[in-house]
Formats: C-alpha cells, structure tokens, sequence
C-alpha cells in the first residue's frame, strides 16, 4: 500500500507560478513511477506528467510541455510539479499517482494508476 498526499495548490494569476509536492509513504518509494493528473469540472481526469523510477525519463502531454517539470527526490519520497507559465485552463483538481512496474509512457493511461492522491485544487484567474 502506498499513500500519497499531494500541497502546494492555491489561487494565482495567469503567468504565475506554483510548484506541487506529493509526499509518499508505505511501500517502496522509488519502485514507482509517478505522475499527476488533473481534473476540471465536468471534465475527465487527464494526464498532465510523469517521471520513471530512476529520474532517467520523464513525459509531459502536449498542454503542459514546455511550462511544467515534474521531478522526484526518492531520498525524501517526493514527487514535485513545478508549474509556469499559468494558465486559466489550466485550471483544475491536480492528482498524485503511482504506478508500479510502469514507464513514465505507460503512466499516461489511467488504467495503468495504482495509488491516487486526495487531490489539490489549482485555481488560475485571468
């Protein structure tokens, strides 16, 4: 079993900066790939970005590339999301996931999610 508890969320203005934290504990930290996904409204939950066990790949969807970096640190359990650039839409519940024996592609399907967060909300205004 793996919890994972995702900070850092909050309201702030569009060109903004905020970086997300996912602190995890239980099992095996660094035998994970991790990943966030968000959540708008009336909306499916959707990949944002993930990073292998090893910090040696990392994937982004097409939205976020270039303005988001996800990084870990398997010495403190911890998973970051370093978000510029804000955007109204990106407006949205972010989720911590972990995903055992799986690439930092593979993440990308939800199906492949073993452990999610509680969720952060993200607020960006124009």
């Amino acid at each position: 079993q793996v919890q994972l508890v995702e900070s850092g969320g909050g309201l702030v203005q569009a060109g903004d900066s905020l970086r997300l934290s996912c602190a995890a504990s239980g099992r095996t930290f660094s035998s994970y790939a991790m990943g966030w996904f968000r959540q708008a409204p009336g909306k499916e939950r959707e990949f944002v970005a993930a990073i292998s066990w090893s910090s040696d790949s990392t994937y982004y969807s097409d939205s976020v590339k270039g303005r988001f970096t996800i990084s870990r640190d398997n010495a403190k359990n911890t998973v970051y999301l370093q978000m510029n650039s804000l955007k109204p839409e990106d407006t949205a519940v972010y989720y911590c996931a972990a995903a055992a024996f799986a690439t930092a592609h593979t993440m990308a399907s939800i199906r492949r999610i073993n452990y999610w967060g509680q969720g952060t909300q993200v607020t960006v205004s124009s």
